[in-house]
């Protein structure tokens, strides 16, 4: 568990949430005291927790409605990304877009080996180099790509629009930040 600053008997600095979450209902007066010598439930977990919990929480909410966003092109989250590698990288070689998706070239084959099923991927042998293959998105790739774009920012667009533009942009920056 990540520590406040504070130490039993000692209250730690208070972040400023007052019964957020399971771990802060009905103690916000405690956690504001530190109760009868004891730290409150707030001040034992500390910010840092409670914000990776509602990142987490943020993000597995955009993952559910990515797959629902997804699901009627059959489409999953990987094959979605190798459309999106091959559309902005054009035809590349197989280790190529293993490398540029983080995951095994046998993996990137079964990816590219379900797209080419339904015709939004199309194999080519490599001009320059005989034993490799490339891959590159058919016209038909490229349409059900641009579906799934504009669907997905419709998506982005409800769970987002619940911010101002100005909370928006600050949260572009932040995310930016600790992407580095």
């Amino acid at each position: 568990m990540i520590q406040g600053s504070g130490t039993a008997g000692q209250p730690g600095i208070r972040s400023g949430r007052t019964g957020a979450g399971p771990e802060g209902a009905g103690q916000a007066g405690r956690a504001e005291t530190g109760g009868a010598g004891q730290a409150g439930p707030a001040e034992q977990t500390g910010t840092d927790e409670s914000l990776a919990d509602a990142f987490l929480s943020v993000s597995r909410k955009l993952r559910e409605t990515s797959q629902e966003t997804l699901a009627p092109w059959d489409i999953n989250p990987s094959q979605f990304r190798a459309l999106r590698v091959l559309n902005h990288h054009g035809a590349i070689r197989l280790s190529d877009l293993s490398g540029r998706l983080h995951i095994a070239p046998r993996s990137a084959t079964e990816v590219v080996d379900a797209l080419e099923s339904r015709g939004l991927v199309e194999r080519r042998p490599d001009p320059s180099d005989r034993r490799a293959t490339l891959a590159e998105l058919t016209e038909h790739g490229t349409t059900v790509l641009g579906g799934i774009r504009a669907a997905r920012g419709t998506e982005a667009e409800r769970v987002f629009d619940r911010l101002s533009p100005a909370d928006r942009d600050h949260l572009a920056r932040i995310l930016r930040q600790l992407q580095n």
